[in-house]
């Protein structure tokens, strides 16, 4: 039966409710209301016979005036009229239409549910109808099953567990994300494309403690090249680049937290850290609240970036007409500094909304509450080999091969191993006319190729050489087929990279690699001989041999 609705009841209907209280209350007493009273009191509520009694069992039941509010007229919110089939039909629709992954609209159920309608012999219900039925479904239940568990836990579900650190370096959190703006290669100064960026944060302080800007795609390298410019003093990288403003960061920091991405999970990244006592945390699946201090600092920075020429912006629609490509004027090391300078400058100095004060003053106070001294690497110089992947290999009388690469070095001769015996070597895919044999106690032996006219190549270089060679049916691969590949496909770069983009973006990655490769070994306490400049082969083709390699292809890297 209907009720009335206390919180729309008016004045009016509750002085009726307590005039007929006054009439009911006697009769409800009675275990039988007598004819003559009955019709007494229909006289004086002017109701029906089946009212009447319908008021005298709610006040029976619920003897308080509210009772006996008038009711408003039509029908009741909710009431359904429809068949008990055609209430089946729609709730075999929801469920077997609507409340997919594909997310059909109500116009596609009534749809779906005129088809089954047919089968049947019944008549298809109205949209008003069937959007009825979908508003009394479960929020929650709608998102879970149209757009995934996921979705629906991030909105409804409390966020359980957050990131907290009482002192500097306690815990740092680290990410990857594509710059939002077009940087031009070096040499013509055209678009080249996007950089990657690697931040890291120290939650205590909210500071940036290093970041790492490069055309490569996230890998383990450039997770360590942050770490590196993260734990080190920034004296040298600051005035190797003409900046002068402070930028205290340094110390090795507790507790690392990543997501789980593929770099992030490396056994180069677990080994340095196990090496420097880190502690590797991971996001928990499916909680990205977790990674909240890092997001904002990367939307942070991206905010600033939109300023700049060349910005892609955050989407299309807020681009517009913009050319991004045809503004674009930085090169990846301008970027690189005018990121610097934005950090150290306004992010550091800039009072921090979250913490309420400059990140530079809290990281002062954070570092003050510190319970130890903060810790550096013993060997600065080689902190990076830490973080550079690993292969295990043969010492033999030819050296070591690697690659397809020999690489030699006299002092080899003391470190033989038997057959079936191996030692690690490290390597820097950035740059392969080296590696890093790793002796018992820890030191780390530079051995150069065995052929020192050989150039320096990087990894991506030398497997794009084996696929080509291999796409020509040439299975046995040596060394000098691949250094000739190598140089082939340099000279070819080199020629098309004022014509196509793609061209100019080759030559920059592998340009960059080898200079921050030659960069991250120089810097440091080991002192390193500068070598001779070698020239590379030059090919035997007539047309080629006019060709003028660029200064990197023919450089030699000290060694």
């Amino acid at each position: 039966m209907r009720t009335a609705d206390l919180k729309t009841a008016s004045d009016a209907d509750w002085a009726e409710a307590h005039r007929r209280e006054k009439i009911i209350r006697p009769l409800a007493a009675l275990a039988r209301v007598p004819g003559n009273a009955a019709a007494e009191a229909l006289d004086h509520l002017g109701l029906g016979r089946a009212r009447f009694h319908e008021l005298l069992q709610l006040y029976r039941a619920s003897p308080v005036a509210a009772s006996l509010l008038p009711r408003p007229r039509g029908r009741e919110r909710g009431e359904q009229r429809l068949s008990s089939a055609a209430e089946q039909l729609i709730s075999r629709g929801i469920a077997e239409c609507y409340l997919t992954l594909e997310k059909p609209s109500v116009q596609a159920l009534r749809r779906w549910l005129r088809h089954e309608g047919q089968k049947i012999g019944l008549k298809v219900p109205s949209t008003k109808a069937i959007q009825a039925r979908l508003d009394r479904l479960a929020p929650k239940t709608v998102m879970a099953r149209r757009q995934g568990s996921k979705a629906a836990a991030d909105k409804w579900e409390p966020t359980r567990g957050v990131l907290n650190a009482s002192y500097a370096l306690e815990l740092v959190q680290s990410d990857h994300t594509l710059v939002d703006v077009i940087v031009v290669d070096d040499l013509y100064r055209k678009p080249i494309g996007r950089p990657w960026l690697t931040l890291m944060v120290d939650i205590a302080s909210r500071t940036v403690p290093g970041f790492h800007l490069d055309m490569l795609a996230p890998s383990a390298v450039s997770v360590g090249m942050c770490m590196r410019q993260a734990v080190l003093p920034k004296a040298d990288w600051l005035a190797e680049r003409g900046m002068k403003a402070p930028w205290d960061n340094q110390g090795l920091m507790d507790r690392l937290h990543l997501d789980n991405a593929r770099e992030h999970r490396s056994d180069a990244l677990k080994r340095g850290c196990r090496a420097h006592s880190i502690s590797i945390e991971y996001r928990p699946v499916r909680r990205p609240h977790f990674g909240g201090h890092i997001e904002r600092l990367i939307g942070t920075v991206m905010g600033t970036v939109h300023l700049l020429p060349g910005t892609t912006f955050s989407n299309v629609a807020e681009r517009g007409d913009y050319d991004s490509e045809g503004e674009a004027c930085m090169t990846l090391g301008e970027l690189e500094v005018w990121l610097a300078a934005q950090i150290i400058g306004p992010y550091h100095a800039e009072r921090h909304r979250g913490i309420g004060i400059p990140p530079a003053l809290a990281w002062a106070e954070a570092m003050d509450r510190r319970p130890e001294l903060g810790r550096l690497p013993v060997d600065r110089a080689t902190f990076l080999f830490d973080f550079l992947p690993c292969e295990l290999r043969a010492v033999t009388p030819h050296g070591i091969e690697l690659f397809h690469t020999h690489y030699w070095h006299d002092a080899l001769s003391c470190w033989y191993t038997r057959s079936g015996q191996t030692m690690p070597v490290r390597w820097d895919p950035r740059d392969l006319s080296r590696i890093w044999l790793e002796l018992p106690h820890g030191e780390h032996l530079e051995v150069p190729y065995r052929d020192l006219r050989r150039p320096a190549i990087t990894r991506w270089e030398q497997r794009e050489a084996v696929r080509a060679l291999r796409e020509r049916g040439q299975q046995a691969v040596d060394e000098t087929l691949i250094f000739q590949a190598v140089e082939t496909q340099r000279l070819i770069v080199a020629e098309a990279a004022h014509k196509t983009k793609a061209a100019r973006l080759a030559l920059q990655k592998t340009k960059a690699a080898l200079n921050d490769a030659r960069r991250a070994r120089s810097s440091g306490k080991l002192p390193l001989e500068q070598g001779k400049p070698a020239t590379l082969p030059r090919s035997t083709d007539n047309g080629a041999s006019d060709r003028q390699a660029l200064p990197y292809l023919v450089e030699e890297m000290p060694r």
